[in-house]
């Protein structure tokens, strides 16, 4: 029985594959996104169409950004944990997301696997039941 979904938004597909076959090993279900832009066309269709429990997105990636695409998902699924992945840390970006709302955690790559389990199954605690799609 999977653990709960977590869309990864990063541009390097080296570290989308360390964190889906990291999380999937820990028995979570992974889907991955190459930018902010498909992102959140994947949680756009619809009403959380992936029924993803948490998110967690890069900051600085081509055509949507991190930090617009986090400001989407916060604002529009406000129940589903955000956790930022980063691998240039910014105190600053750091403290304005933590004051955006569901931001759960700040990583900073690379990410040791442990930390990455650890802060996943965080997250899977700190979702809200507001998903009416949900069963």
């Amino acid at each position: 029985m999977s653990q709960g979904r977590i869309l990864v938004i990063d541009d390097e597909e080296n570290v989308r594959k360390t964190v889906r076959l990291t999380l999937t090993k820990a028995g979570f279900d992974v889907v991955e996104a190459e930018d902010g832009e498909k992102g959140i066309a994947a949680m756009r269709s619809g009403d959380n169409p992936l029924m993803v429990d948490a998110i967690f997105c890069d900051i600085y990636m081509p055509k949507i950004n991190g930090m617009e695409a986090i400001s989407f998902f916060l604002s529009q699924f406000p129940s589903v944990p955000v956790v930022v992945i980063t691998g240039q840390p910014d105190i600053q970006k750091q403290t304005t997301l933590f004051k955006g709302g569901n931001v759960v955690d700040y990583l900073v790559k690379p990410i040791e696997a442990e930390k990455l389990v650890a802060v996943a199954k965080k997250a899977m605690g700190q979702r809200k039941p507001v998903d009416k799609h949900r069963t």
